[in-house]
């Protein structure tokens, strides 16, 4: 289907086209129509299947038309969300959409000074994105009011709740006109989201696209066995290949993230990473770069990655695999949006099958082993030790010379060989 079907005005039917966008994806579809109706809506879609369209378009135009600019500007439209990442991105693609309109966003959140936010906020906007603790830090000190939001939407209401932010979406709630459209989307839906939902709307339609069990099918999927100290290596060596632009790396930890972020650079290899020890400047900084190719690795753990949007990101990797079979959805959704295509590679330790496990069961397939990589796994299985301070001992059952030099330090300079020539992993028949 596509956007000139949903009976779009004009200005934002040349915007999109100007972005690209031509068909619909499902959500987009089922929820735009349900809006420019007026009604309620209570959306369950995981990351990546175009949601953000899918609420911003038809807001966008049932505020230009009832637009009016004889009186001050107030904020008619109120977008809260969990991240200011993900603020950043709704906001440029508010932008984006209205372009050819006469309506005004800013985007407020914390972690910077507040007086750029306030300024533009007294400039008059028509719609406000804004993470909760900067929006009731301002209305506490009545710089704004919500008293004129006619539209009203919650996203990414399961991170909300991981973040502790019930509280204060309560708290807007509270303040918040009882006549208002509220749209809400969410990637699960557990009781404690949907009693919220209750709280919130009104009679709503309901959407559910991609539910978190699954997996966006486009997404090319494999998994590489691989010794923990040899991931390092399995790393540079599929960033041996020129046709990788960019590359998303997961780290289950900070200082993993950090630690893999020394390594490439060591490496000769540009790479940032983002975590909740960076500054709200340094994590937008490295961002922009990241989506400006002027870094190729953005290494990300889990919280920080959300709200990360980067046109056409093909590649992700999973450094460490995640020990939440849901957060492997959210992380290998970052690529393949919006129907674009997608490789996720996993790199799975011995320790780290029993999570493999899980999430398989998660998504209900198994994925593809990726055999033919210069590193594959010799440590075999793990067994307890009853020395103390050994928890347990590894064993490769074919060659204990090789296992010992596997478990060599990653630091030793000569550690890293390079991939075996004529080997390109992608374009192996099956690799996935």
């Amino acid at each position: 289907m596509k956007f000139q079907e949903l009976h779009l005005i004009e200005p934002i039917l040349k915007a999109l086209g100007e972005e690209g966008y031509e068909h619909l994806t499902p959500i987009q579809e089922q929820s735009i129509p349900e809006v420019l109706k007026g009604n309620d809506l209570l959306g369950c879609a995981q990351t990546g299947t175009g949601k953000t369209a899918a609420f911003l378009l038809p807001i966008i135009q049932l505020m230009d038309a009832t637009k009016n600019f004889n009186k001050k500007r107030s904020i008619r439209g109120l977008i809260v969300t969990p991240t200011r990442e993900l603020a950043i991105q709704i906001g440029e693609s508010f932008e984006a959409y209205a372009r050819h309109l006469p309506l005004k966003s800013t985007v407020i959140f914390g972690g910077v000074g507040q007086t750029p936010q306030v300024n533009a906020l007294k400039s008059g906007v028509d719609l406000l994105v804004a993470t909760p603790g900067r929006l009731l830090d301002l209305m506490n000190q009545r710089l704004l009011s919500i008293a004129d939001v006619e539209y009203f939407v919650l996203d990414e209401a399961d991170r909300m709740l991981d973040m502790g932010f019930i509280h204060d979406v309560k708290r807007l709630l509270a303040v918040l006109p009882k006549k208002r459209q509220s749209l809400f989307f969410s990637a699960t839906m557990p009781p404690d989201i949907v009693a919220l939902a209750n709280t919130i709307l009104h009679n709503p339609s309901r959407v559910t696209v991609t539910p978190v069990s699954s997996t966006v099918e486009i997404i090319n999927q494999s998994v590489c066995f691989v010794d923990k100290n040899n991931k390092y290596n399995l790393l540079l060596s599929f960033l041996e290949d020129t046709n990788i632009k960019t590359v998303l790396v997961f780290t289950r930890t900070k200082h993993g993230a950090d630690k893999v972020v020394k390594v490439l650079l060591k490496a000769g290899i540009t790479a940032e990473a983002i975590h909740g020890n960076k500054s709200q400047n340094a994590r937008q900084t490295a961002l922009n770069n990241f989506k400006s190719q002027k870094t190729r690795v953005l290494v990300a753990t889990d919280i920080a990655a959300r709200g990360i949007d980067v046109d056409e990101l093909e590649y992700v990797i999973n450094f460490e695999l995640p020990n939440i079979p849901e957060t492997y959805v959210h992380r290998i959704g970052r690529t393949g949006r919006a129907g674009a295509k997608g490789t996720a590679i996993s790199f799975c330790d011995i320790e780290e099958k029993a999570d493999l496990k899980e999430i398989e069961k998660l998504i209900g397939k198994k994925i593809p082993v990726f055999e033919e990589h210069k590193y594959p796994m010799k440590i075999f299985h793990v067994e307890k030790k009853e020395a103390k301070g050994n928890n347990y001992k590894s064993r490769s059952p074919k060659n204990n010379d090789s296992a010992k030099r596997n478990e060599a330090n990653f630091s030793n300079k000569n550690s890293v060989d390079k991939p075996k020539s004529g080997k390109t992993w992608f374009k192996k028949k099956n690799a996935y």
